[in-house]
């Protein structure tokens, strides 16, 4: 077992350098399918869970020597910078333990081992105090290997939230605003307009979260914001999607199915859409759901296949680069799920290996300054059927780390004027 002096240094090394800034840390190639469970949910989602809650964080890793790996957790405020809390504060019990509970696949072409961590367990025996936490994957050369971000929530006040169209008539056809009203109940806000903060997240993805956004107005023990624009954001499209849960015919999305090494399954050639007019195709918001026919147990049954995306795009010359993302890869632009051109076919194209399933994904484009474009490719549709969760943070006069104590939802299928 790793020490945990090891751990300590390690970690006191990380802080220094940064790692307390919002950054995730992606996995390697060979790690595949990180998912948070948790009991109301079997999708690959943004983890937000309730105080008390158990949950699980399972990955596969695609090779055949069954390696070890640690995990510690930790605490965070509301930017993601580290808060003063020491770990016995927030946490019954310790970290820095081997992931014990793995089995490996079985009747797959692809091997694989399948890692289950459940909080609390016999070392962690729960957290204890809401707000944001990082957990962090190390191997046993106490190299870390991923993080992942998560959040706890504990039910103080009432969050309402309804989606609006955009009162901006500019963008009246292209945007959604989110309405917010806080009802505090029996609970005494101190200074709201600086100890309340919220985050507001469209379709799981933390990368496009709105920040830092302050009460416009008060109404009793109501916090209101009804704003035009600070609180909108692109509707873009409905996620495309695919579905390879039967890898020896062609399903959903998928045009053809050849067998190499292992399962190659090609999708069809998608189109630019934002040129079209919107038509509505139920999705599951960029999330991705893991299943195979005629398998027990998809954890370990389920196989990979190399899945080959082709868009068919005039090929960019400023500079800009297009990617495919989606919940699957935690929405992460990286060397990994960007698409080539290809002169001769005349398309972007890229190949990712992903576990069987059910999954949706985007093209999106980023330009040569960074800035992220959703709609370039799939356009913006003030009736796109999108989720949005909002997330409210509190940090009374005197305390030490921002409490999470309240979250809401709303979905855009309800939007009006």
């Amino acid at each position: 077992m790793i020490k945990n002096i090891y751990f300590l240094v390690l970690t006191a090394l990380i802080s220094a350098q940064g790692f307390s800034q919002t950054q995730e840390i992606n996995p390697p190639d060979y790690v595949k399918t990180i998912t948070f469970r948790s009991r109301t949910s079997s999708q690959g989602q943004l983890p937000i869970i309730r105080l008390g809650e158990a949950f699980h964080l399972e990955f596969d890793v695609l090779t055949t020597d069954e390696p070890d790996f640690y995990y510690t957790i930790e605490h965070y405020n509301y930017d993601w910078t580290k808060s003063n809390l020491v770990k016995m504060e927030y946490m019954n019990g310790f970290d820095n333990y081997r992931i014990v509970n793995y089995q490996n696949s079985f009747n797959a072409y692809q091997l694989y081992s399948h890692y289950d961590l459940q909080i609390p367990n016999e070392q962690t025996r729960g957290l204890t105090k809401s707000g944001n936490y990082i957990i962090s994957i190390y191997n046993e050369d106490e190299d870390i290997v991923f993080t992942r971000k998560f959040m706890i929530y504990e039910e103080k006040l009432g969050v309402g939230v309804s989606i609006k169209r955009l009162r901006d008539v500019k963008f009246i056809d292209s945007k959604q605003s989110v309405d917010i009203v806080i009802n505090s109940g029996g609970l005494n806000l101190n200074n709201p307009k600086n100890t309340v903060k919220t985050l507001i997240i469209q379709n799981n993805n933390l990368n496009t979260a709105i920040r830092n956004v302050k009460p416009q107005y008060t109404i009793g023990k109501e916090l209101i914001y009804r704003y035009t624009n600070e609180t909108a954001f692109w509707a873009s499209n409905e996620f495309r999607f695919f579905e390879t849960k039967d890898v020896r015919g062609a399903n959903v999305g998928v045009q053809f199915i050849d067998l190499k090494d292992i399962y190659e399954s090609y999708l069809f050639i998608n189109a630019p859409r934002d040129k079209q007019p919107y038509t509505y195709n139920p999705d599951i918001n960029g999330n991705f759901l893991i299943t195979a026919l005629d398998t027990e147990n998809v954890d370990i049954e389920a196989d990979y296949t190399n899945v080959h995306f082709a868009l068919q795009y005039p090929q960019l010359t400023d500079g800009s680069e297009i990617y495919v993302f989606g919940n699957f890869n935690n929405y992460a632009l990286t060397d990994g799920n960007k698409l080539t051109f290809d002169k001769t076919e005349k398309l972007y194209q890229t190949t990712i290996k992903l576990k069987q399933g059910f999954y949706n994904y985007k093209y999106v484009v980023v330009d040569a300054k960074g800035n992220l474009d959703e709609g370039r490719i799939s356009g913006d549709f003030w009736q796109t059927e999108n989720n949005y969760k909002v997330l409210v943070y509190y940090r009374d006069l005197g305390a030490r780390y921002d409490e999470l104590i309240g979250f809401g939802e709303a979905n855009s299928v309800d939007i009006s004027n």
